[in-house]
């Protein structure tokens, strides 16, 4: 059975911490299921956004998330302005940033030749 967003959420912010990245949720959406976007702030001018991955990529054995790249090498403006259109399709989308140079956040990530959309 898989947790429930609320709970993955907490304890990706914890696991984000104990590795010394700074991390804000921005939006909190459905408890239950929301869907989750992970803003990947590198501290550097680049931005990386993390969403949902698609469900022909997903075990449907496994309990675990997994997401796709998204945005890579963005500007924050490109990503607000993406978030912004999943709010209005979905307000029940979460948000989290994570502020880190010490690599990506840790998350289970769809393989980048299946993703990545720059």
């Amino acid at each position: 059975m898989r947790v429930t967003t609320d709970i993955w959420v907490h304890v990706f912010v914890r696991r984000e911490a104990n590795r010394g990245a700074f991390v804000t949720v921005q939006k909190k959406g459905a408890v239950e299921a929301g869907a989750i976007y992970v803003i990947e702030n590198r501290l550097d001018g680049e931005f990386f956004l993390h969403g949902p991955a698609p469900q022909s990529l997903v075990d449907d054995e496994s309990d675990d998330r997994l997401f796709e790249t998204i945005r890579s090498h963005a500007s924050e403006d490109d990503i607000e302005v993406y978030l912004a259109k999943q709010k209005n399709f979905d307000p029940d989308i979460w948000i989290i940033e994570t502020e880190c140079r010490q690599g990506p956040p840790s998350m289970n990530l769809a393989s980048k030749s299946n993703s990545e959309k720059l």
